[in-house]
């Protein structure tokens, strides 16, 4: 009888252990997404006012058009269209420059994995993860900038943004083939079909999912750099789709209007369109990622 009771008590005091924890983890979680929900709030609050069918069709005011606005008490007129599109124009620019050398790379490091070289451009790429953005804008600067257009344009800028992305489609691309079956590719070379057609009809329609979810992502990790652009594309008041030409982008809009006290709320507004933007792609990797499990 003794035992019983001494069991339960040891059952009680578990429970009570184990409700006490899980309370710290739900409160150390919700104090984590606190500042992420704050911000989040603070952007609709501060933005959703200034969107309006302007906002995506018009491009950006000067400054005595906002300052008449604010002193009339009216909604800042015009956008940031110049901004949408000069990000939609490098962001294809970068990813046509990236995503098929990164796939390719990709594709090497998984076919030669214990080969030195393999290991070199690895370790190349894991250490052009960590490297500031603004330092591969002044590489963009020299390559391009000095040296190709004569001046800043959106192909410098698209140059600075691939290079951003390529470190992660390469290790995506490695990682999403390593959980290939070996069996499949080894299927494909019984049948005696050649090794490119393997690689090309095979391996990459299997992993087809998982390397639409690491283009994604680096897609959403370039979308709201600014200091790469601000040293390579410049900015442009107007919509500017020519490759040879300084254009803008939501971010650099973003510094814009920063610098201008006028500009305030489409600071806001802007914004809060980059983060929706950035939250879509994330959120349509993870649906692509989930169904390739």
């Amino acid at each position: 009888m003794q035992a019983i009771v001494s069991q339960i008590g040891r059952n009680t005091y578990r429970t009570r252990k184990n409700k006490f924890f899980l309370g710290m983890v739900v409160f150390f979680s919700m104090l984590t997404i606190l500042p992420i929900l704050l911000i989040i709030y603070k952007l609709i609050a501060k933005g959703i006012h200034q969107i309006n069918l302007s906002f995506f069709t018009e491009s950006a005011p000067d400054t005595l058009e906002a300052m008449t606005a604010l002193n009339n008490g009216e909604v800042i007129p015009g956008g940031i269209l110049n901004g949408i599109t000069g990000t939609l124009f490098m962001v294809i620019l970068a990813s046509i420059m990236a995503i098929p050398i990164g796939i390719m790379i990709g594709i090497y490091l998984y076919e030669n994995a214990e080969k030195r070289f393999a290991n070199l451009i690895r370790d190349i790429s894991d250490v052009m993860q960590g490297v500031p953005s603004i330092v591969l804008g002044l590489i963009s600067y020299i390559w391009i900038v000095k040296n190709v257009t004569g001046g800043y344009s959106a192909l410098a800028g698209a140059t600075a943004l691939g290079i951003m992305m390529l470190p992660l489609i390469i290790r995506s691309t490695e990682e999403t083939l390593k959980m290939i079956p070996q069996s499949i590719k080894e299927a494909a070379f019984a049948l005696g079909v050649p090794y490119h057609k393997v690689m090309l009809r095979v391996l990459i329609p299997s992993s087809l999912s998982g390397l639409l979810t690491g283009i994604l992502l680096a897609i959403s990790r370039v979308l709201g750099e600014t200091a790469p652009l601000m040293l390579t594309a410049l900015g442009s008041p107007v919509v500017n789709l020519q490759i040879d030409s300084p254009t803008s982008a939501v971010p650099l809009l973003i510094w814009e209007f920063y610098n201008d006290p006028n500009m305030v709320d489409l600071i806001w507004s802007s914004s809060l369109f980059l983060m929706g933007f950035v939250l879509a792609l994330n959120l349509i990797s993870k649906r692509i990622a989930a169904k390739s499990t």
